[in-house]
Formats: C-alpha cells, sequence, structure tokens
C-alpha cells in the first residue's frame, strides 16, 4: 500500500482490513486538497477562494436511509423506532466487506479528527473518503489533533464514505442505494450512495449523542456564544431557524454553531468548524458568515457558479434551497479559540412556526423549558432533507435533534433539567418563523425583530418586564422590550382575521398536545402540565 501525507498513523489502514488501495492520502492540508479535489474534477475554483462542488441528486440528508446495527452491547440503550430503525449485524458485515473490496485500486483521502473540545470527553474520529472534498468537508468541521497526536492517532470511531459505491436494497437490507450504517460495537459508521457531505457531520454527531449521556453529559443539537461577561448562550434549533445566525453575533464570542456538550464543566463545542446555509446570505444581514463566501478554505455545496466568471450567485436555489458553507470557527473573526464557555445564563429555543401563530418571543419556566426541548416544534425547510417539496412542514422534532438521538428523548430532557435547575438558567421560546398570517399568507419575522429580542432577553433587559399569558398555548409573552413594535408581540395583531388566528392557534395547540403523549409516561406532572391548555 502506497501512503502520504504529512502525519500517516502508525495505527494503519490495514487494522479494519483496508488493504491494495492505490494511494492512501493522510491529514492532507487545505490547500494540497484543494489540488487533489481539482485534479480529479470534483469541483471548481470560484473567484473569491471558496472550493465550489456539487452533491447531486441529494442535497440533504437521506434521514430513511439511516440505521443502527441490532447488537447486544446497545441494543437496550436504543430508542428504536421510525427514526433509529435496525439493521441484522449480517447486512452490516456483507457490506464492509464489499466496501473494502471496492477501495482496492483506488486512492483514498484520511483525515484524523478530534470530536470534543474538552480533553476529558473528546473522541477521536478517522473519516476514510474516496472523495477529495469530502475529506476537506472533514478537516474542516472537526478539531485538527497536533501534529504529535497524528504520528500515532489511534480512532475511537471510524467512519468509511464512499459517496460512489451504491447498495442493493435487495441484497443488503438497506431501503434505497443510499445508507448510512452505525455499529456501536465496531465503532464503525459506513456511509455510500450519497455526496451529501452532512451525513459524515451528523454521523458524529450520532455518535457523540450515543456515548455522553452515560457519562453524565448532555449532547445538544445547539450554538453556543458568550458575552462579554462571560455570559454563556444556548440556543437550540433545527436546521434554517436561525440557529448560526443569530448565534454570530459580533457583540458575542461564538463557540460554535451547531452541536455542543454540557457536563458538570461547563459547555465545550464538539466541532472545529460552520456549516451554515448560504442561500440568499447578504453582507448587510449576516456579514460575518457571508465574509466566509469568499475565503480560501470554505466548501460551498451547490451554489451556483458563473462558468466564465467564476462568480457566486448565493439567490439561485435552481440545485436546493439547501446550500451550504462549510468553513474552520476561525474564519469568524470573534471566534473562540477553545470551543469551550461556563455553564450558560441562558437558552434560547428557536422554532419556524409556519402556523405563524406564536409569539416572536416568549419566557418559559423551568418545565416549559424541558416540553418544548421534548416538543421540538419548528417547520423543516425546503431542501434541508430529500422528498421535502418547496413549503415548509409542521413538525415535531424532539430535542431539537430527533434524527441523531439514538437515546430515548427522556435520557436528553432529565439531564436538560437537572442542569436547568442546577444553574439557574433562564429560557425563552422564539418564533424565527412566520406573522401576520401562516406560510402563503403571512410574512417571515424580520430579523432585525428577531435580533433585537434576543439580545434583550441574552443582556436580562425583559427579565422585569411585565408580561401577559398566552391563552393558546400558557406562555408569558412580553408586553414591551428591545424597540420592537408592541404588535408584533402580540401575533394575533399582525393578522387581518382574528377568528383565522384563533383557529390556526387551536390547531397548533391540538398538534403540541398529540404529539406529547408519547411522553406523558416519561415525565413528572410539572413537565405535563406545562402543555397548551386542552379545548374545553
Amino acid at each position: 500500500m502506497q501512503q502520504t501525507g504529512p502525519h500517516i498513523s502508525a495505527y494503519g489502514l490495514d487494522r479494519l482490513g483496508l488493504r491494495n488501495v492505490n494511494l492512501a492520502h493522510w491529514n492532507y492540508t487545505a490547500p494540497a486538497l484543494y489540488e487533489e479535489a481539482l485534479r480529479r474534477d470534483e469541483g471548481h475554483l470560484s473567484a473569491g477562494g471558496p472550493l465550489v462542488v456539487r452533491t447531486g441528486h441529494h442535497t440533504g440528508r437521506s434521514a430513511n436511509d439511516k440505521f443502527i446495527v441490532r447488537e447486544a452491547g446497545s441494543e437496550r440503550d436504543i430508542w428504536w423506532g421510525d427514526i433509529n430503525r435496525p439493521i441484522e449485524i449480517e447486512h452490516f458485515a456483507s457490506l464492509k466487506r464489499h466496501m473494502l473490496a471496492y477501495m482496492q485500486g483506488r486512492d483514498v483521502y484520511v483525515q484524523d479528527c478530534w470530536a470534543g473540545a474538552d480533553p476529558a470527553y473528546r473522541v477521536g474520529v478517522r473519516v476514510i473518503t474516496e472523495a477529495a472534498w469530502h475529506s476537506l468537508f472533514a478537516r474542516n468541521m472537526f478539531l485538527p489533533p497536533a501534529a504529535a497526536e497524528l504520528e500515532a492517532f489511534t480512532p475511537d470511531f471510524t467512519i468509511i464514505d464512499l459517496p460512489r459505491f451504491h447498495a442493493v436494497p435487495e441484497v443488503d437490507g438497506t431501503r434505497t442505494e443510499v445508507f448510512v450504517l452505525v455499529n456501536y460495537a465496531e465503532r464503525l459508521v459506513l456511509i455510500g450512495g450519497t455526496s451529501y457531505a452532512g451525513e459524515i457531520k451528523k454521523s458524529v454527531f450520532s455518535l457523540l449523542n450515543y456515548l455522553l449521556p452515560a457519562r453524565g453529559v448532555l449532547p445538544m443539537h445547539c450554538s453556543v456564544n458568550v458575552g462579554a461577561k462571560g455570559d454563556a448562550a444556548i440556543f437550540f434549533g433545527l436546521s434554517g431557524t436561525g440557529k448560526t445566525t443569530l448565534s454570530a453575533d459580533p457583540q458575542r464570542m461564538l463557540v460554535g454553531d451547531d452541536e455542543h456538550g454540557w457536563s458538570e464543566r461547563g459547555l465545550f463545542n464538539f466541532e472545529g468548524g460552520c456549516y451554515a446555509k448560504a442561500i440568499r446570505l447578504s453582507a448587510e444581514a449576516e456579514p460575518a458568515i457571508y465574509a466566509t463566501t469568499n475565503r480560501f478554505g470554505t466548501v460551498l455545496e451547490n451554489v451556483m457558479l458563473d462558468t466564465e466568471t467564476r462568480g457566486l450567485d448565493l439567490d439561485d436555489q435552481t440545485l436546493t434551497e439547501n446550500t451550504r458553507a462549510s468553513y474552520p470557527i476561525g474564519f469568524i473573526p470573534n471566534a473562540s479559540t477553545t470551543g469551550l464557555a461556563a455553564h450558560p445564563k441562558t437558552i434560547i429555543m428557536l422554532t419556524a412556526d409556519a402556523f405563524g401563530v406564536l409569539p416572536p418571543i416568549s419566557r418559559l419556566s423551568p418545565e416549559q423549558a424541558m416540553y418544548h426541548f421534548l416538543s421540538g416544534y419548528t417547520a423543516k425547510l425546503a431542501g434541508t432533507e430529500k422528498g421535502l417539496g418547496a413549503e415548509p412542514q409542521a413538525t415535531f422534532s424532539t430535542c431539537f435533534g430527533a434524527p441523531f438521538m439514538p437515546r430515548h428523548p427522556a435520557v436528553y430532557a432529565k439531564l436538560l433539567g437537572q442542569n436547568i435547575a442546577r444553574h439557574n438558567v433562564r429560557c425563552w421560546l422564539v418564533n424565527t418563523g412566520w406573522t401576520g398570517g401562516a406560510f402563503g399568507t403571512g410574512y417571515r419575522m424580520p430579523i432585525a425583530h428577531t435580533r433585537a429580542l434576543v439580545s434583550a432577553a441574552l443582556e436580562g433587559r425583559l427579565d422585569a418586564v411585565p408580561s401577559r399569558l398566552d391563552p393558546n398555548f400558557g406562555l408569558q409573552v412580553p408586553l414591551s422590550g428591545a424597540g420592537v413594535p408592541e404588535e408584533i408581540l402580540n401575533p394575533r395583531a399582525t393578522w387581518s382575521d382574528g377568528a383565522a388566528y384563533d383557529a390556526k392557534a387551536h390547531e397548533l395547540a391540538a398538534r403540541f398536545n398529540g404529539n406529547f403523549t408519547q411522553f406523558e409516561t416519561h415525565v413528572d406532572a410539572a413537565v405535563r402540565a406545562a402543555a397548551p391548555p386542552r379545548a374545553a
């Protein structure tokens, strides 16, 4: 086996059973991976410096193609169902053999990385892929080991990522030709049939979501930033709800934009990079993120590129609404250099309410915080998953990240409740979705209003503001604040038809109650009482 690269681990690929590859490229830096990607025709160099790639017809996660190997060591800990689907170990073993055979005679790219900024809880991850740009993606997204660590790097988990290798469902036990298979016993993830790089990132997140609760650490699908006084804040929310945008605040230090752990030591980022939505980015609204789209080292997925000028059109959604930018977190000017923060002072739960009935901001009691954490209400936005149409779909994604939670949601909710109580954390629900009507009739909440309200909440300026009780959802809604028009704070006042608002609000409240029935036996009476009032 021929091997090249600045740091070749003594713990070689043969330990995995991988032999006879043409050339193994180890731990290449960004410039070298650019050269490889361009040489192999994997993408184009844009005028501003980013590498622009296309992912084919898979422009988002293939959520229904993820499976967990059913094996004795983890079987009792998995929340089996529509999200965590089982696959037999025989199918996994067969696909692994076929993937190892497929790699013989081919070039592969290896990146050794840390997942987890806190040395006490970090996990070593090795990403083996056939695409140079996927190796750059992994290098951007995770934490680089020191040179001395790389020479003897021993992975805790390995990911084999082969976009051009397709499963045969009737033989391999998969749903389609696409597959994401997790084997906790072998500490191995197999990905095939899709070029969407987000599958790599989310696989690592799923691994940590399984491993860390056993050590008393709450893994979270969230962003984290810190104010000048060291006051940390957590932002929960699914893709497209504003998690990355709102946490990239020039007045606060960004710890991370997507995935974190909360231990007895404080908060820590799982990643070393960001994976931001790029559609309709502007220098005015999101200057820090926008700047990354004109920088060498950034990977742009499915962004339209002028073939002559190599200029970008960030507004063009021809390929997908889910255009993405992957870049090291250091590209954000005020980003943390450690990935660590103290225990949070504030939790912000973000939802993109497609019904247009939730207030732009509401104060949550600790019990309501647990309720809304378990509910995870939002709208899935177009393009973030394969099969979604042009319009958002109202959904409940427990823990604001159900597809990545291997354990029962009650495990994560219990840890959250304990941490909120222990550290006296104030909690808010923020609607970044629609107002003035449902999607198609109303309009998206102005980002300037959302920023102003979030800033006021983080700084404690809303703590003493008088509030009203929302009759439909039982939420405490500030009557004024942050210079935002008072009618915006009362969503019913933004609708031209009050009766239509009432009907839609009752409909959504009923959806909350219907969804929460699955958790009622797993929480105490105080959390159950935090539900919206049931219609008489």
